[in-house]
């Protein structure tokens, strides 16, 4: 008798993964719920555990397949070690056992929701070619219809066509390829896809970090010994943001089709960078938590990221994103949303500099603050009161505490 391995569900949005790797081969021992493969979705990595205890039998689908939810990835069956397996090798797998790959169009379509699904089968257009404007990326009834009136390809989307000039023989053999993993390619993806649907635009301000400085070496000790975890600059930054959304509620909303969704609740979002690439977990109700709940949060998707064990429900439903540049020594950036959202603020380095203060010159700890936002949604006087007042919060934290 044998078991199935089959691809999960994948979690919202996420209709297929690619075959990172194997982590048992043919013929090798499992255990139940042991991991068995490692699935590489636009999000995040999954590790799919084994259905049953036996013996690996068969695996149907390799390194690098892109597979669907559902699919099947191979079998289990009775026994152990290499022989039993051995035993079931000489009967081959049936015709029908290998995954019918599920057409492009009509699993994103399935995603975005059934009208989506309707236009594209009326239309030919495919949904995965079209940037959506919907929540977590999703493509609207409105984002089908502009790229039909803008003449969109009908055909499925293609992959993307190499440009680049071939390398000189001396060259070409000094070059490694290597294949873009799902996350990368969807990274990718979709920061094109914010530069090209938002009418984005950053603006930038600089912070005096004396107070949150002198706050943080006073209490720093006396911080950790109580909640356990340390007392870092993105607490006081979140909450800073917060403050200002509350203030500016269109920095906190988004677009979808001809609708403005303002959004009641402040999910912000906090970017970190992994070795596959940029990763968001998300701080749900963050105007409900302290500084210390925040900064828990923060260093337990810190742990997450590091070890590859982020889930999709951390990443999902985010307001607003925060992005640290200077813990690389970046001075001056203009990041880029983080699409359905309309704004992005990127800390930056700290580092001492002359700044005039009542007619004197003297040296101040300062920090470059850049706030990217879709200016469709946010006018101009309202993302600059914005970074006004986080900059107004962080350079007298007393406002924190006097809600002002």
């Amino acid at each position: 008798m044998t078991t199935e391995i089959r691809v999960p569900t994948l979690g919202e949005s996420v209709t297929e993964a690619t075959i990172g790797k194997w982590f048992k081969k043919p013929g090798d021992t499992v255990k139940a719920d042991e991991p068995l493969v490692e699935l590489e979705t636009d999000k995040v990595t999954v590790e799919v555990p084994a259905p049953a205890a036996g013996v690996l039998a068969e695996i149907i689908a390799k390194d690098g397949d892109t597979v669907g939810v559902g699919a099947l990835l191979g079998s289990i069956g009775a026994g152990s070690g290499a022989a039993a397996a051995a035993a079931a090798a000489p009967a081959p797998a049936p015709a029908a056992a290998a995954p019918a790959p599920a057409p492009a169009a009509a699993a994103a379509s399935g995603a975005n929701g059934p009208a989506v699904g309707r236009i594209a089968a009326e239309s030919g257009v495919d949904p995965s070619g079209v940037a959506g404007s919907g929540k977590d990326g999703r493509v609207t009834k409105g984002d089908m219809l502009a790229a039909i009136a803008a003449g969109a390809a009908a055909a499925p989307a293609a992959a993307p066509v190499a440009v680049r000039a071939p390398s000189v023989p001396t060259d070409a053999v000094r070059e490694e390829r290597v294949k873009m993993t799902k996350l990368r390619q969807t990274i990718a993806r979709r920061l094109k896809d914010a530069q090209n649907t938002a009418a984005m635009l950053t603006t930038f301000n600089d912070v005096d970090m004396s107070a949150v400085m002198s706050l943080r070496a006073q209490f720093k000790d006396a911080f950790e010994k109580k909640h356990g975890t340390k007392l870092g600059f993105m607490g006081f930054f979140t909450k800073a943001v917060i403050a200002a959304l509350k203030d500016l509620p269109a920095v906190n909303a988004e677009i979808d089709g001809q609708d403005l969704v303002y959004k009641n609740y402040y999910n912000i979002g906090i970017a970190v960078g992994t070795e596959k690439g940029l990763v968001v977990p998300v701080v749900r109700d963050a105007d409900q938590l302290s500084v210390a709940e925040i900064e828990k949060a923060i260093a337990g998707f810190g742990r997450k990221a590091r070890d590859g064990k982020l889930g999709i429900e951390d990443m999902q439903g985010g307001t607003f994103t925060i992005t640290n540049g200077g813990i690389y020594g970046s001075l001056m950036s203009t990041p880029i949303l983080n699409a359905p959202q309309s704004g992005i603020l990127g800390m930056h380095r700290i580092e001492e500099r002359p700044v005039a203060i009542k007619g004197q010159v003297v040296i101040r700890p300062m920090m470059y603050l850049a706030l990217s936002y879709d200016h469709r949604i946010v006018d101009g006087r309202e993302a600059v009161t914005f970074l006004v007042r986080v900059k107004e919060t962080l350079e007298d934290p007393a406002r924190l505490v006097l809600d002002l």
